[in-house]
């Protein structure tokens, strides 16, 4: 049997929205037993912390994407998260965030901090829409920095504005161009991500923008020197 200590699971109604009809439920399950990072994430960052971090993503992700009416966005009754001791750093699957503890048993710089910027990354996986299967992965993982980047969780080791070698290189890359596109046209990545509802097509940036997504590439590295 488990040691209770270090195995639990919570429940709690964390939000419901303004028009009161959305509630979403969230839940968090630590499977790290008494490893380091496990220890860590309770003593530094805790269950209650956490559940606070995603109740207050997931209406920024809404804002971000000016998604006031419910209709507009994914139906996700609950979302839980799951801190084991795995690989990597974290992943988003099936409303399900899976957040590796030997990831923040190693991290030496701000674990707050981080695991504040994790949890929006992967939270917009939750509610962002993808094209059914069809939207690039690098513009994917992008839209989940561009919130990180908006909620002003980016990393130090993130590159400056006009680094890259591609618009869809994704992550820090591709968001740092996200922002410029959507400093050309306010709310280009929420008109963008509402377009992937049911599809995607790169024409996408010429309807919004005007431009071929290259040329606002082009356009962007020249912007900053490169």
């Amino acid at each position: 049997m488990a040691n209770p200590l270090f195995s639990f699971s919570l429940l709690i109604l964390s939000l419901a929205t303004m028009q009161g009809t959305h509630a979403v439920y969230y839940a968090i399950n630590d499977k790290t037993g008494n490893s380091g990072g496990g220890v860590r994430f309770r003593n530094q960052i805790g269950a209650a912390n956490s559940l606070q971090t995603m109740s207050a993503a997931t209406n920024f992700i809404w804002n971000i994407f000016k998604q006031n009416n419910p209709s507009d966005r994914k139906n996700v009754a609950k979302v839980t998260l799951f801190i084991e001791n795995s690989n990597g750093v974290a992943f988003a699957v099936n409303n399900e965030i899976h957040v590796n503890a030997n990831y923040l048993g190693n991290y030496t710089g701000d674990l707050r901090r981080e695991f504040n910027g994790v949890l929006y990354h992967e939270m917009t996986h939750i509610w962002q829409w993808n094209g059914n299967g069809q939207t690039p992965g690098g513009l994917i993982e992008g839209i989940a920095d561009f919130v990180r980047l908006k909620a002003n969780y980016i990393p130090s080791h993130w590159v400056k504005p006009g680094q890259g070698n591609r618009w869809d290189q994704g992550y820090d890359v591709t968001a740092r161009f996200l922002e410029y596109c959507d400093g050309l046209r306010n709310g280009f990545v929420a008109e963008l991500n509402k377009k992937m509802r049911t599809g995607y097509n790169v024409g996408y940036f010429v309807d919004l923008l005007g431009k071929t997504v290259d040329q606002l590439w082009r356009d962007y590295k020249a912007k900053y020197g490169n």
